[in-house]
């Protein structure tokens, strides 16, 4: 059986494994499983229980918290769109002094953990286009 190409996950897992290694001991990086990728009336009563157990629309994938800083990542394909819900949540939790950062790339991925003012063991590489 062939894998499925999925660029979302593909991406999230080497973010996953690279701020792992980036970020200092204690740090805590969080990915909530926050939808139900089932489809058909099955899926949507398994949605309605998350959003009932307190699922929050448009939740960013990843969570960063590390020495009293907090980090929302939104990880998305190169040409992927936020969608309105993620665009809210991202308006939400910014007008409530948390950082926020889209990510497409490994290193865009680095770069915010160093824009957002993250200590890190490994640094952006040159030519990374500030957010």
């Amino acid at each position: 059986m062939k894998r499925r190409r999925t660029p979302e996950a593909d991406l999230q897992r080497a973010v996953v494994t690279a701020l792992r290694f980036a970020l200092p001991k204690g740090a805590i990086l969080h990915h909530s499983a926050n939808e139900v990728t089932e489809a058909g009336p099955r899926g949507a009563r398994k949605q309605a229980i998350l959003v009932g157990m307190g699922v929050y629309p448009g939740f960013a994938d990843l969570v960063v918290l590390c020495e009293g800083r907090m980090l929302f990542l939104e990880l998305k394909s190169p040409t992927g769109p936020l969608s309105p819900a993620q665009e809210a949540f991202r308006d939400t939790v910014v007008a409530q002094g948390f950082g926020w950062a889209l990510v497409r790339s490994l290193d865009d991925a680095l770069g915010a953990l160093v824009d957002h003012g993250f200590t890190t063991r490994v640094a952006a590489t040159a030519g990374r286009i500030p957010r």
